[in-house]
């Protein structure tokens, strides 16, 4: 068996193992390389090694770390806040306020099951007082949070424009982050009109300011009945320790908490334009941020280490690694050659799409990221068709479909479903409209983004 060959059957059973089971991909990715690389192909350690991608590695593990000081400090509750402010009572803006602060999330570096995670509760919590869908309102989230992670400051972002930096083809980042942002938010608009948006036009609701922070409170870790109150002033329903003589030393305290914030505010902003109009390292400037607002509120920084999502960490790089071991191996160009020699690249960059929707549908968008895009590389290469339109398709269709019940995001909201709602009724509303999303989805990224550079 030639190693090519060989070294699929190892992808293949890499990504059934780490489906069915319990197991990190990247763990099994590391695994796989040390197996194919020395007893295959005969390669040492250090060359193995050489293949790990240690600049992704500090750029992921940067902004996770930047963004996990940012939620401890109360940066994330004061955009959540100011946002819902801006809305007023306009029932009808609520569930956009969730894809825009989503999207924002996601943009300055969160993981997108992260920033799910921390939404997905306040955004159903609304859909039970206010009959909106839940289903749209979950799904808004997850558009939210996907529309966002393209963003050259993202983890999706980073992996994406890391990987294509490697190679000769021309390409966009900007270009990558607008497609997904313009794709999930015409599908939003979609799902707004079809799920009822339209009705939500003429609802009210009552000093929403204070209820928003009411239901933010309510998911929020630590939250203890009795214990807190809200302060009255900018930000209307924030909570604090409970003042008993008055609002004096409860306001006090908030004056002291927003100055990490707008710190953190400030440094999201320092990255942005440093990283992105200085193209300094994206890790080396989000760390020094980071350790910036570590010095500024140590408590603010207290187990923010451990938010770092070492888990993706794993996955990402074990993944890079493998790949790196692959093209030793001859399998990209092995795969790239048999897609080329289709004669159709239409259709192969049609049949690639797919791939990377169904598979990612029940495995991990960020591996399948990882492991297609070197594979397509080459066939790109030849210059039969625009390169930016087929990855662009390919990252919008291996990530829109995260909407799954069986992918951490449709898992998160399914598990948020609103008190009152049928989960199993639910669930089925989910996978329903995840089938058409991994059918339709890819058919309109490819038609959208990779037809018109064809013709």
């Amino acid at each position: 068996m030639s190693a090519p060959v060989l070294s699929i059957i190892i992808l293949a059973a890499m990504f059934l193992l780490a489906t069915v089971l319990p197991l990190n991909m990247g763990a099994l990715a590391f695994v796989g390389a040390f197996l194919l690389g020395s007893l295959v192909l005969g390669m040492s350690t250090n060359d193995i090694l050489a293949n790990f991608p240690g600049g992704l590695f500090l750029t992921i593990v940067g902004v996770t770390y930047l963004f996990a000081i940012a939620q401890n400090n109360g940066t994330i509750d004061l955009l959540v806040r100011g946002a819902v402010k801006l809305v007023g009572s306009r029932v009808a803006l609520i569930p956009w306020v969730m894809f825009a602060i989503t999207a924002v999330i996601t943009a300055v570096g969160a993981l997108s099951p992260a920033a799910v995670a921390i939404i997905a509760p306040i955004a159903l919590s609304f859909a039970g007082k206010y009959k909106i869908s839940p289903l749209l309102m979950g799904m808004m989230v997850i558009h939210g949070a996907q529309a966002g992670g393209f963003s050259p400051i993202a983890v999706y972002g980073v992996t994406v424009n890391g990987i294509i930096a490697k190679t000769d083809l021309a390409f966009s980042p900007a270009a990558l982050f607008l497609s997904s942002f313009i794709f999930n938010l015409v599908i939003s608009l979609v799902l707004f009109v079809i799920l009822g948006g339209r009705n939500l036009m003429s609802s009210k609701v009552g000093q929403f300011v204070e209820q928003a922070a009411e239901a933010r409170m309510a998911v929020s870790v630590g939250a203890k009945a009795g214990t807190d109150v809200p302060f009255k002033g900018f930000g209307s329903g924030m909570y604090g320790p409970r003042d008993p003589a008055g609002d004096g030393v409860a306001a006090t305290k908030e004056r002291k908490d927003r100055i990490p914030q707008l710190v953190t505010i400030a440094g999201l902003i320092v990255l942005a334009v440093v990283a992105l109009g200085f193209k300094m390292d994206v890790g080396f400037v989000s760390i020094t941020i980071a350790i910036v607002l570590a010095l500024v509120s140590p408590a603010a920084q207290k187990g923010a280490i451990n938010k770092i999502s070492w888990s993706t960490v794993l996955l990402i790089c074990g993944m890079l690694t493998f790949v790196g071991v692959l093209e030793e191996a001859g399998t990209i160009e092995f795969v790239s050659s048999g897609v080329a020699g289709m004669g159709m690249p239409l259709l192969a960059a049609l049949i690639i799409c797919f791939i990377g929707a169904i598979v990612s549908a029940f495995a991990s968008s960020t591996a399948i990221l990882a492991a297609l895009i070197p594979l397509a590389v080459p066939f790109l290469s030849t210059g039969e068709i625009g390169a930016v339109g087929v990855i662009c398709a390919l990252a919008v269709s291996a990530t829109i479909v995260d909407v799954s019940p069986f992918s951490t995001n449709g898992a998160l909201v399914l598990a948020n479903a609103p008190e009152g709602v049928d989960k199993d009724r639910f669930y089925k509303k989910i996978l329903g409209y995840s089938g058409i999303v991994i059918v339709a989805g890819p058919i309109l990224a490819w038609l959208a983004l990779v037809v018109p550079g064809w013709l």
